[in-house]
Parts: structure tokens; sequence; C-alpha cells
């Protein structure tokens, strides 16, 4: 008895084009971010990668549970500044210099996540409008916390990161290679989860929670998940961000425009997709950064910025990325239905299309009656 062989499962010739580009894609950018430290030289740029790449492992956490959930947190600074102090506090207390210091980010992860359980087991009972009030006022408290527990926070002073002995010149590499690992792998974190089981109970939420909840997703321990994931990862790279600047602040650690910015930049590049925070924090944090060197006014930068928050959401919806991948699905399909057309014979040319049976003498052109020869 012979064994069956097994089914092929043959992939449309055009989406494996678009899968081959993508690919594609990916690998070039990767190669480009590989040697961009070796290529431009000057500390600004490079000052202007490493915080470029922070914000996108950032943007790409917070678009792991608002993306996919639709429960957009204003409250994810209180991870980002927890991961940060949590790192000064361990750096100053256990007597933690050089490059040691880099074995405290995954305490810096695992802090933030910590604060985000219970967090999360109180925020995540309410519905989308009314936890967006909660992440905000939960992010008050953080701050404030930070500001008057001077015993531990060092208050208005802040804390200072150990001192790097490290050459000028490529100070700023092994913080562009580690943020750029830290992205890498958030990203690929985030593909994964759109891909999987996971992803799709989130989005079943993000469209319809009642429903979902009445198919059997424990919501609430699938947005908890989601939220601790987004969290740890968000306070690891506000431990590397703390060592990248040397010192936090209340105001620099828990800083409202942190908020704004991965949520602009999610929404700018496309909610809910894999790609689109990157895009969003590639354009938008340099540009911010820019912006902050060229007008010495500060909040006048902070009302473009808001000002440009309310152009993406008026505008563009959905993003870059998903509002022109539809317009080229809409191209390529006008392109093939002309392409058709001009494939059809012109009328009264007396030439048949492939398959008709007209003249052919089998009879199928007349249903019923045989054909005369």
């Amino acid at each position: 008895m012979s064994t069956p062989r097994p089914e092929r499962r043959w992939i449309p010739a055009g989406r494996s084009r678009g899968l081959a580009a993508r690919t594609g894609g990916t690998g070039i950018l990767l190669a480009v971010l590989a040697v961009f430290p070796l290529v431009f030289t000057n500390v600004l740029t490079t000052t202007l990668a490493v915080d470029a790449l922070i914000y996108v492992a950032a943007a790409v956490a917070w678009n792991i549970f608002s993306g996919y959930s639709g429960y957009i947190s204003l409250g994810h600074a209180v991870f980002f500044g927890s991961g940060a102090y949590a790192a000064g506090i361990a750096a100053r207390d256990w007597h933690v210099i050089g490059t040691a210091e880099f074995a405290l980010l995954p305490l810096a992860g695992v802090v933030a996540a910590a604060i985000a359980v219970p967090f999360g087991l109180i925020a995540l009972r309410a519905r989308r409008h009314t936890f967006v009030v909660i992440t905000i006022a939960v992010f008050f408290i953080f701050q404030l916390m930070a500001l008057n527990l001077s015993s531990f926070t060092n208050g208005t002073n802040g804390l200072d990161a150990p001192f790097l002995l490290w050459s000028p010149a490529t100070f700023n590499n092994p913080f562009y290679y580690l943020a750029l690992a830290i992205a890498v792998a958030t990203a690929g974190l985030s593909w994964l989860i759109k891909g999987s089981r996971f992803g799709l109970q989130l989005r079943a939420i993000r469209d319809d929670e009642d429903r979902a909840r009445g198919l059997g997703v424990r919501t609430m321990r699938v947005k908890l998940v989601a939220f601790v994931i987004s969290a740890a990862i968000t306070g690891l790279v506000g431990g590397l961000w703390f060592f990248f600047v040397s010192q936090v602040l209340p105001t620099s650690g828990f800083d409202p425009l942190f908020d704004l910015a991965v949520a602009l930049m999610a929404f700018f590049g496309g909610l809910g997709t894999v790609t689109g925070p990157v895009l969003g924090a590639l354009v938008l944090e340099p540009g911010q950064q820019y912006l902050n060197l060229k007008i010495t006014n500060n909040y006048l930068s902070e009302i473009l910025f808001g000002a440009l928050f309310l152009v993406v959401i008026l505008l563009l919806p959905r993003g870059v990325i998903p509002t022109a991948s539809e317009k080229i699905a809409l191209w390529r399909a006008r392109r093939r239905t002309a392409s058709g057309a001009s494939a059809d014979p012109a009328p009264g040319s007396g030439l048949v299309p492939a398959g008709s049976t007209r003249g052919s003498g089998t009879g199928a052109g007349r249903p019923g009656k045989e054909t005369a020869r």
C-alpha cells in the first residue's frame, strides 16, 4: 500500500512576491541599521539614532497592548520611569560601576512588570474610556511619589548613573547596538503575537469584547498578560535610557510627553500593525529632537507635536502604512482590471475568446440542440 503524498499548498504569485518584497525590505533595513554608527560617526547623529531606537522599542511595546486590544494607555510612562528608577536605585545601593550596570536592565523590566500586575488588575476592570482616565491618574501618582519620596528616589535631585570610562568618539555605539537588539526583538515578538492565537484573542477584544467573552475568550487574563508584556519591555528600555542619558529626574522619567509620543508614533505608522510603530518612531523621534535643537522655546516644540497628533488622527486615522497598503492594493486591482479588459477581443473582430465553444461542433453552444454539420 503506497503512502499518500502530502497535499501541496500553493501560494498565489502576487502574495509570494509581496512576501519576498517585505522580507527583502526588512533585511535591507536591518543591514543599514547595523552599519549606521560605523558610517555616521558624528556624536549628535548617533545620539539621535539611540533615542530613535529606544522609542522604536517603546512604541512597539505600547502597540502590543494598546494597538492589539484597543485599550489606549496614557500611563506607560509609569513603566518607563519605574524601570529607570529601578536601575538607578539598584546601581546606587549595590555600588554597581562600569559596564556591570547593563546587568541591571532585566531588573528594570521585572520591576515594571511587577507594577503592571496590580495596575492592570485595577484599571482593566474598566472599559476603554474609563481605562484611559485611570492610566492618567496612576501616572500622576507615580510622578508625585518620585518627587516626594526623597529618601528613596532622591527627590528633585534625581539619580545619576555610574560613570563609564569609554572613548567619547564611540561612546554611543554600545548603547546603539543594545537598543537595536531590544527594538528588533520587540518587533519580532509583536509579529509573533499578532499571528498567534493570543493575538487573535486580543483583536477579538478590540472588535467586540462582550462577543469575545461569549465565545470563550478569558478577556481579563488576555488583557492583563498583554499589559504586563508591554510594561516589561517599556521598563527595560527605561533602564537603558537612564544609563544612556546618565540621569533621571521625576519630571523626565515620568514625563507625560512620553505617553503622547509613543501613542502618536503608533497612530502615525498604523495602530495595530507590526511595522507602523517602527515607522512612526524612526520618523517622529528624530524630528522631535531636531525641533528641540532648532527651537529655543520648548513649549513651541511641544505645541507642534500635539498639533501633529491632531492632524494624524483627523487625516490619517488608520495610519500611514494601512492607508498606503490600501491605495497600493486598489491601484493593483485597477491595473489587473485594465489589463483584463485589454485582453478581451474587440466587438466585430471575429476573434473568439479562449474557452468559447462557438463553431466548435460540440453542441455546447446551444444546450438541447445538436449543431448542424
